[in-house]
């Protein structure tokens, strides 16, 4: 078996938002909306000319939090198209021993995409290298019924809040899904378990594999000014209940 990261989709934060929409409090899902930004990563790494290469910048950073919870909450993607860039900002390490040495920058520092998934949810991602300050939402899933204010995806644990037709003011909702106090390696303790019991393992290399090709196509469709189709797919992993531990479920 092949699995692989991010194993933070397993904790009690995507998978309380997952079992909101899978629940319909929201009604039927429409649209989500991702903005992760930060001004660049040479702020505070002391090595960071790599973020600056072919397979870093933003999207290959931190694109695969977010595009597995995407995955997970509507299922795989058909179809994507995107705009990517960059600007023409010197960059120069901040911090440690490489301080004040010059990155030159090889790869897109902003992303934007928009994914069709299979299910007919349409997310739009932005993943950047340039934002100094924004008070844009982290992560949001709306529908029919609702919007769900989903937690950091790098995170385990964060709390998901949901606002509702009947109720406009997000409120905070309590754990209903997902490993409690997990960390980095609870996907493969899953794993392990998984092949004890013969069931397939959620952190798997088929979902990441997916997850890859879609930012391979992002990067092609802004690249080249086109819409691009996916040629794999991948079924949504299964939900992790409450008060499952990867040893026993």
């Amino acid at each position: 078996r092949v699995g692989s990261a991010p194993d933070t989709v397993l904790g009690t934060g995507i998978q309380t938002a997952r079992a909101l929409i899978d629940d319909g409090r929201i009604g039927t899902p429409v649209a989500a909306a991702v903005a992760w930004s930060a001004p660049g990563h040479e702020l505070w790494h002391p090595a960071p000319a790599f973020y600056y290469q072919p397979g870093g910048g933003p999207l290959f950073d931190m694109g695969p939090y977010y595009l597995t919870s995407l995955v997970t909450f509507f299922g795989p993607v058909v179809r994507v198209s995107g705009v990517t860039g960059r600007s023409s900002r010197e960059r120069t390490v901040a911090t440690g021993p490489l301080a004040g040495a010059a990155l030159p920058v090889g790869v897109d520092t902003h992303v934007t995409a928009i994914l069709e998934h299979a299910s007919g949810v349409a997310s739009t991602v932005t993943m950047s290298f340039e934002v100094w300050a924004t008070r844009i939402p982290l992560f949001e899933v709306h529908g029919t019924g609702g919007t769900i204010a989903v937690p950091d995806p790098n995170q385990f644990s964060d709390a998901v809040l949901i606002a509702t037709a009947d109720d406009r003011e997000f409120r905070e909702v309590p754990v209903a899904a997902g490993y409690a106090d997990a960390g980095r390696g609870v996907g493969l303790a899953d794993l392990a378990r998984a092949i004890e019991t013969d069931r397939p393992h959620r952190a798997s290399g088929d979902l990441a594999f997916h997850v890859l090709e879609i930012m391979e196509a992002v990067v092609t469709a802004g690249r080249e000014h086109a819409v691009v189709t996916l040629s794999s797919t991948v079924e949504r992993p299964t939900p992790v209940p409450l008060g499952a531990r990867p040893e026993t479920w």
